[in-house]
């Protein structure tokens, strides 16, 4: 059955009339009102008919680029590195594409709500960024939309986020548990027992698979996975201050601090010194990504680069038809140890 204009003014508790001023941007409306209606639409899954659906369609020079954090470096570098793959062969007005970069600050509405919008412009080619939320229901959801859209003839990418092989997208997935052993293998080589894990937010499937990673070297070197020296929080450098110091109070003999991300591991290196610890010599610090920064932190950072420009041009390119897909759809995309002066083995 055909979702109306009225049903979504229905659902969102509005008139007709304000719905198409939300959807056509034309009038201003109150920022709670719009939301309201966009919730709806994505609800519905409402796309315009007739006349208005014959004019979205002739906008399919639209790239949507969905991002967690546009501020973030991970994110921007991606964005950055797709958005540059947007010219060349098969656009028009020159061979460029209009690349709409989406930020959701990490809401899952947010997310749905941008790709219903993309879905109304008739949007070329869409490329979600980063992890996935670990909510069955979001994940049903976002099944879904992803189905419908591909349905309608949209190239769905997806760049360092896992597959979802029903809705025919393309993913090029990060190894981040791969990743995640070979960073704490290299502390444990080093000597170190008492290592201390920043997490990621726990809803994120990135964070369960970097945290994958680093139980599985621990259990390599059959050193017990202490719960009390793992301490989850944001993918932010606040986030790592008050993470390294929690981690202090239950441990203050930790020798070894692993951060979820470059970001974290920078605020992970401050809480040290503000204890009056050295790095390395009293405690290494180890991060994830390889961020532009991390090379010229004091002292310069052990981490896992991953290609995180590489992998946004590949999708780029893939979104624009530019590139074969990889073999079956999916490829993985795997990170490399970085050893740095922030690392060595663990003081006598």
């Amino acid at each position: 059955m055909t979702v109306t204009l009225a049903d979504v003014a229905a659902r969102a508790r509005v008139s007709p009339a304000t719905v198409s001023r939300v959807l056509n941007g034309n009038y201003p409306v109150a920022a709670s009102t719009r939301e309201r209606v966009l919730k709806a639409v994505a609800e519905l899954d409402y796309v315009l008919n007739g006349p208005a659906s014959a004019l979205a369609a002739a906008t399919s020079d639209l790239v949507g680029i969905l991002v967690n954090d546009i501020a973030d470096p991970f994110f921007g570098i991606m964005a950055g590195a797709i958005q540059s793959e947007m010219g060349g062969p098969g656009g028009r007005a020159g061979g460029e594409r209009l690349a709409v970069v989406c930020n959701t600050g990490g809401a899952p509405e947010r997310e749905l709500t941008y790709l219903t919008l993309l879905q109304r412009q008739r949007a070329a080619a869409v490329v979600l960024t980063g992890g996935a939320l670990e909510d069955a229901a979001h994940q049903a959801a976002m099944t879904a939309k992803l189905g419908r859209l591909a349905d309608a003839g949209t190239r769905i990418v997806l760049c360092g986020r896992p597959a979802v092989p029903e809705t025919g997208a393309i993913a090029l997935t990060f190894d981040n548990a791969g990743g995640g052993r070979e960073l704490t293998a290299h502390l444990l080589g080093l000597g170190h027992r008492r290592l201390g894990y920043i997490a990621g937010p726990r809803e994120r499937t990135t964070t369960g698979q970097r945290l994958e990673g680093h139980r599985a070297a621990l259990a390599a070197y059959g050193v017990e996975d202490d719960p009390r020296r793992t301490v989850h929080g944001r993918y932010d450098r606040r986030s790592g201050y008050e993470a390294t110091l929690e981690l202090l109070r239950r441990d203050p003999a930790l020798t070894a601090v692993v951060a979820a991300n470059d970001s974290v591991a920078l605020g992970a290196c401050a809480a040290l010194r503000e204890r009056g610890l050295r790095i390395p010599e009293d405690v290494s610090v180890a991060g994830f990504d390889d961020l532009p920064f991390s090379i010229d932190a004091v002292p310069a950072l052990t981490t896992v680069r991953l290609p995180l420009a590489e992998a946004g041009a590949r999708a780029g390119r893939i979104a624009m038809g530019r590139e074969e897909p990889p073999p079956g759809g999916i490829a993985t995309v795997r990170g490399e140890l970085m050893v740095r002066a922030s690392t060595a083995p663990p003081r006598p």
